[in-house]
């Protein structure tokens, strides 16, 4: 038997190849856009600021906190979310793995001895070596790989933007447990001063100056203060657990956080809205999502058509019970195989029908993200430049209210005055200033926000080395 020639059969592959179609290019980022949210005319500059600078990388440090980023840190190391996100993303590119593995021959090897006979009685010995290759003339395996890389990349995209998430609420934890510290520190100090006022009022009470309604008022001030501070305390027991459970730790409400709020720049790095989708790490899965749509329809397109499959095989036999002829041993083989599909019942043009509106769902998706991703942007622009000039305002208010405060405190130890008025501006004072802390901690919670709307990472970014080449960019 003629051997075949491994030089023809390898040239028969690559002419099956050469003449097989090559695949459709997906849409790109800005075809995807103009499809999914064609209405929306993206403004040249952000409305929710007047003017903005570009977005930076490493936004944590910008808080000069190095507690709140070493907390981020260990959050990032030990937060069990986002080791589930890197295991997604590891089975991604496995799978993407497992799709081009087709593209490949596959070679296997068969052989069979043993004693005499054997084993089983047959009397035949020897060994199988078979390779089998299916070309992908039309591009159905090749489509595939380039859905699952496609979702490979989706998923890598998601687990950055896990992580950005994650150290944005870490940080927003912090914050919220520093503000709950400071409002039980004002609270303390507003049951001190409730305290010395049922103090007063006694005192007055017994030298004749006031009455038991007095003493009633303070000490039902004093009850209401420190009942006040008893929820303020477990408000801050709630956000340090928080803040463990994202940092990997038990839950005991024993985490330290920083005594003040840390301060932030003025400057708001809100960047061009022409830029965010393709700087959000979500907004950028969500395109890898079409594009892996796009490819399963060329997939499905390509599975109603012929598979050609070439063959090879080699086998060496012996056996005990009868002589093979020396000419038959080895055996060589060489084929090919058409597997054309002529009637599914409707299969497989519903599969590109299915894979068509899975590609719709996909840049419905797109269309969604997008628009909340401006949304996102736009109402941290406008929260934090409320909670600015809310401050103001506040500021002043505190102001006026301890000046009253102290008037009408005066007029009580001298007898002009009820105790209930002083009551009353003492509530007023302890709420503006608690409303003061609540607003300094949104200006930075909404900071927060922002950088996380923007897209902007927490980490520093290693500088280019010069001497390692640069991967091209693809255009």
């Amino acid at each position: 038997m003629r051997r075949p020639d491994p030089l023809r059969f390898a040239g028969l592959a690559l002419l099956a190849l050469a003449a097989g179609c090559a695949l459709k290019t997906p849409p790109d980022a800005a075809a995807i856009k103009k499809e999914a949210i064609p209405k929306v005319n993206v403004p040249a500059a952000f409305t929710g600021v007047p003017a903005a600078t570009i977005v930076t990388d490493n936004w944590i440090a910008t808080f000069n906190d190095a507690q709140l980023t070493a907390a981020v840190a260990e959050a990032i190391a030990n937060n069990a979310d986002l080791r589930v996100g890197q295991a997604r993303v590891e089975q991604a590119m496995l799978y993407a793995k497992l799709a081009g593995a087709k593209l490949y021959p596959s070679v296997d090897l068969l052989a069979r001895g043993g004693l005499k006979l054997s084993g089983d009685n047959s009397g035949l010995q020897g060994g199988l070596l078979t390779m089998s290759w299916e070309l992908d003339v039309w591009g159905r395996v090749r489509y595939g790989r380039a859905a699952a890389a496609a979702d490979a990349a989706a998923a890598a995209a998601d687990f950055i933007y896990a992580r950005e998430s994650i150290a944005a609420a870490v940080a927003k934890s912090w914050f919220l447990a520093t503000e709950a510290g400071l409002q039980a520190e004002q609270a303390r100090a507003t049951v001190r001063d409730n305290e010395q006022l049922v103090t007063l009022a006694e005192s007055r009470a017994r030298v004749g100056a006031g009455n038991d309604e007095d003493i009633y008022v303070a000490r039902a001030s004093a009850g209401t203060s420190r009942d006040a501070l008893r929820q303020i305390e477990q408000s801050r027991d709630d956000a340090l657990r928080a803040l463990e459970i994202l940092m990997g730790r038990y839950p005991a409400a024993a985490a330290g956080v920083t005594a003040t709020l840390p301060g932030q720049t003025e400057t708001v790095p809100a960047g061009l809205p022409s830029e965010l989708l393709e700087r959000r790490p979500d907004v950028i899965a969500a395109e890898r999502r079409v594009a892996a749509a796009f490819n399963r329809i060329g997939e499905a397109k390509a599975a109603r058509l012929p598979a050609i499959g070439l063959t090879a095989g080699a086998s060496v036999i012996s056996s005990d019970l009868f002589v093979l002829k020396e000419r038959d041993n080895p055996i060589w083989n060489l084929g090919a195989n058409l597997l054309m599909p002529i009637y599914k019942g409707g299969a497989l043009k519903t599969q590109v029908e299915i894979r068509t509106v899975e590609q719709k769902q996909a840049i419905a998706a797109y269309a969604s993200v997008g628009l909340r991703a401006f949304g996102e942007v736009e109402s941290a622009l406008s929260a934090e430049h409320a909670a600015r000039e809310r401050e103001q305002i506040l500021t002043q208010a505190l102001a006026d209210n301890q000046r009253a405060y102290d008037v009408v405190q005066t007029q009580f130890r001298v007898g002009s005055t009820d105790l209930r008025y002083v009551s009353q501006r003492e509530l007023a004072l302890s709420a503006t200033r608690a409303a003061l802390i609540r607003v300094q901690a949104e200006q930075r919670l909404q900071r927060v926000n922002l950088y996380l709307a923007l897209g902007g990472g927490f980490e520093k970014k290693p500088a280019p080395n010069p001497t390692t080449p640069q991967a091209p960019t693809s255009k």
